[in-house]
């Protein structure tokens, strides 16, 4: 149990009451608990152990978006920290806690229906990305909001759910190149909102909407750990947003995206649902420099009405194993696509996952992309018949590698209950 803050009388406490930060006592509870020395690529070498260390003036349960701003203490900050969150913070805020939104965040010069009128293809056409006047109020709109909702998260630090109903709204934690050892746990992430998406003709055939934002960034970091969390768009799902220039107009990116030569990360019982791209490792074809990192273990994690990214990969030895997708194919507002995306240099090791997926066939359980060639499967479970990703899409076997830091891994049948049971905030045994 965590003692009452006037117990402690403190500089640094007294310092914390002045934002509304409240310590708390360094209990044996979710905040002291540490990676297993064998629970994926986070448990490598130094394994991964967060904030446990924090003495008890660095242990904060906050409330609200500036406590936890001023108890994470900047990016530079690499003192031991473990942070509760109790309730539901919302990013989308000033520092007096008013809501904040469009009207905020735009610049004076920027206006939708102007943005629409320059960057029609039939006027801008479809071989180049918008610029100019309302492009650039776009991108400093979008740029309003992000000194709001991305907030940097620095090394060993430890952000966890208080009980069961903590959740973080319209945010993005950022853990850039440099930051290691974090922990971050039973913690609902919802509707990662951008107000200012861009249009990009280029992107693809017809062209995309773009958003900025994912949940959780995980940009160079390493040795981090992401377990029982739950992420959605939340509130807002982009089917309710119409189309303009027959796309999409889509307001979320990813949920839990890893990249920049990031490292050492493991990812457990989270639960994702009811979005589209879903999680990438490795964010481009030409960042060579990511052979080699981007080591990733993702198991029993719960994907539900997930579209596609589950997760889609380049270079990374990724190990994918016990995890359960459920879905439909023809749902409106989120049809499934692909669950592995094979991208290039990929080298995915997948064992014992099952997908209950109507109508569903093995082949297109991955999707490939230019220079992925290789898939390790064995134990793929679809809609109760044994199947093989990789030899349905006429793949090598051949990754390069073979995991060892793994704990059990349960037979495939068990999954589904298994992960329906136990994935997700607030199930943590």
């Amino acid at each position: 149990m965590k003692k009452k803050w006037v117990s402690y009388v403190t500089a640094t406490a007294i310092a914390s009451l002045l934002v509304g930060a409240i310590p708390a006592t360094a209990a044996t509870d979710l905040g002291h608990q540490v990676l297993a020395s064998n629970d994926g690529w986070a448990a490598y070498s130094t394994g991964t152990t967060g904030g446990s260390a924090a003495t008890s003036s660095n242990v904060f349960t906050v409330t609200n978006r500036k406590q936890l701003v001023t108890a994470l203490g900047g990016s530079s900050n690499t003192t031991p920290k473990i942070i509760y969150i109790s309730g539901t913070i919302n990013m989308n805020v000033d520092d007096n806690n008013n809501s904040m939104g469009l009207s905020q965040y735009k610049d004076p010069v920027y206006d939708f229906n102007q943005y629409l009128a320059a960057y029609d293809p039939a006027v801008w056409g479809t071989s180049k990305v918008p610029s100019g006047t309302q492009e650039d109020a776009r991108k400093r709109s979008q740029q309003n909001q992000a000194a709001r909702i991305m907030i940097d998260i620095p090394s060993n630090t430890t952000l966890v759910g208080s009980g069961t109903t903590a959740k973080i709204v319209g945010g993005n934690l950022n853990l850039k190149s440099g930051v290691t050892n974090v922990i971050i746990r039973n913690i609902e992430f919802q509707d990662a909102y951008d107000y200012f998406p861009q249009w990009d003709p280029t992107d693809g055939s017809t062209g995309n909407w773009n958003s900025m934002y994912d949940s959780i960034t995980i940009k160079g970091a390493n040795h981090i750990w992401v377990d029982h969390c739950t992420f959605s768009d939340g509130a807002h799902p982009d089917s309710t947003n119409g189309t303009y220039f027959g796309r999409e107009y889509q307001h979320h990116d990813g949920t839990m995206d890893i990249s920049n030569a990031a490292d050492y990360i493991t990812a457990s019982y989270n639960y994702f649902h009811d979005h589209d791209k879903t999680s990438i490792i490795g964010n481009s074809d030409s960042a060579t420099s990511d052979d080699g990192h981007l080591k990733v273990t993702l198991h029993h994690n719960y994907y539900k009405n997930v579209v596609q990214r589950a997760p889609r990969v380049r270079f990374g030895q990724v190990h994918i194993y016990n995890n359960y997708y459920e879905g439909s194919t023809s749902s409106s507002s989120y049809p499934f696509s692909y669950a592995w995306g094979v991208g290039k240099s990929s080298k995915i090791y997948a064992q014992n996952n099952s997908f209950s997926i109507p109508g569903l066939s093995a082949a297109k359980i991955a999707s490939l992309f230019s220079g992925g060639t290789t898939l390790y499967d064995s134990g793929t479970v679809l809609n109760g018949t044994s199947v093989n990703v990789a030899s349905s899409n006429g793949l090598s076997t051949s990754v390069g590698w073979t995991p060892s830091l793994y704990g059990t891994i349960d037979a495939t049948s068990s999954v589904p209950s298994i992960i329906i049971a136990n994935a997700g905030s607030g199930k943590i045994q």
